[in-house]
C-alpha cells in the first residue's frame, strides 16, 4: 500500500517540483513569482516534498533551473521565436506568469490526465499568449513525430523546452527524441537540463529519491560527455549553465555550498564530478 507521501507515477513529480516554485515565490526577495504553484501542487505535493531529503537539501537547484529556463525563454523570444513547445510541461505556468507577446504560440505537451488536472485548476486564469495543450505520451515516437510535423507547419522559428524530462530517459530514448526534434526545420533552439553520472548516482542513492524508482520513474540519463552527447544527434550546445554556480550568483546557497561553488564549472564534461545544469542548444543546419 502506498501512502500520501509516496510518488505513484511520473506525473506526481510535477506536484513535488511545483512546491519548490511556491516556496521561492513566497520569499520577499523572490527571483520569480508563480502564484499558481502551491494550488497546483496541493497538499499531496507538500507531503511528497517532505519525504525528499536530498532534494530538500538542494532546493536551490530547482530555483536556479527555473531562473535559467525563464531567461532562455525570454532571450529566444527576443531573437524571433514565435512558438514555444514545452514537452512534458507538467504543472509549469510560464504562459500565465511571464510577460509574453500576445501572439506567441505556446504548446504544452504531456500525459492526458495531468493536462486535464492542470486545465481544470487554471480554468479561470488567463494566459498571456496563445496557449494550446496537447495530450500525448511522448514515448509514442510515431505520434510525437506527427505532432512535430504539424507544429513545423505553423511556426517560423520555435524553441523546445524539456525541463525535468531528459533525466528519466534511456540514452537511446534521449537520442531518438533529439533526432526527431532535429529533423523538424522550424525547431531552432532546445533548452534542456542534464546531470553528470556522479550526481545521478548520488541522487539514486538518496533515501527519498528511491521512491522515484518505486513509482516507475527511475532517474536514468547522465552521459559522461555532458551536453556534447547531443552533438551527434543534431544539436550543438550554445550556452551551458551550472545550477550550482547559478544558485551562487543568485544567493541561494548555504555557506558550505558557496565554498563548493568556488570550484571551476566542469560544464558537465567530467563524469566523476557531481554536476547539474541547463543547456541551450542550436539545431544543426544543413551545409
Amino acid at each position: 500500500m502506498s501512502s500520501d507521501t509516496d510518488l505513484r507515477n511520473i506525473s506526481d513529480t510535477a506536484r513535488w517540483v511545483a512546491i519548490y516554485r511556491a516556496i521561492e515565490s513566497e520569499r520577499p526577495d523572490a527571483l520569480f513569482r508563480d502564484p499558481h504553484a502551491r494550488r497546483l501542487a496541493g497538499e499531496r505535493g507538500e507531503r511528497i516534498r517532505a519525504a525528499m531529503e536530498f532534494a530538500n537539501r538542494n532546493a536551490w537547484s530547482f530555483v536556479a533551473r527555473t531562473v535559467l529556463f525563464d531567461r532562455f525563454v525570454t532571450e529566444s523570444i527576443a531573437n524571433g521565436v514565435d512558438m514555444i513547445v514545452n514537452l512534458a510541461a507538467g504543472l509549469d505556468t510560464r504562459p500565465y506568469r511571464m510577460a509574453l507577446p500576445p501572439a506567441l504560440q505556446w504548446i504544452e505537451v504531456d500525459l492526458p490526465e495531468l493536462l486535464a488536472y492542470k486545465s481544470d485548476l487554471l480554468a479561470r486564469e488567463t494566459p498571456q499568449c496563445l496557449l494550446e495543450r496537447v495530450p500525448l505520451d511522448l514515448a509514442n515516437a510515431a505520434a510525437r513525430r506527427d505532432l512535430f510535423d504539424r507544429l513545423n507547419a505553423r511556426a517560423r522559428k520555435a524553441m523546445i523546452v524539456t525541463e525535468g524530462l531528459i533525466v528519466y530517459l534511456e540514452a537511446a530514448e534521449a537520442a531518438s527524441l533529439a533526432e526527431d526534434l532535429a529533423r523538424t526545420p522550424a525547431f531552432d533552439r532546445w533548452a534542456l537540463d542534464m546531470v553528470s553520472p556522479k550526481l545521478l548516482r548520488m541522487m539514486q542513492g538518496s533515501a527519498g529519491m528511491k521512491s522515484l524508482q518505486d513509482a516507475g520513474a527511475p532517474l536514468k540519463f547522465a552521459p559522461g560527455e555532458g551536453p556534447a552527447f547531443f552533438e551527434r544527434h543534431g544539436w550543438s550546445p550554445v550556452e551551458v549553465c551550472s545550477l550550482l554556480h547559478t544558485a551562487a550568483r543568485l544567493k541561494r546557497l548555504s555557506w558550505k555550498m558557496q565554498l563548493i561553488a568556488l570550484l571551476p564549472d566542469t560544464k558537465g564534461r567530467q563524469p566523476t564530478a557531481p554536476w547539474g545544469g541547463v543547456c541551450m542548444s542550436s539545431r544543426h543546419h544543413p551545409a
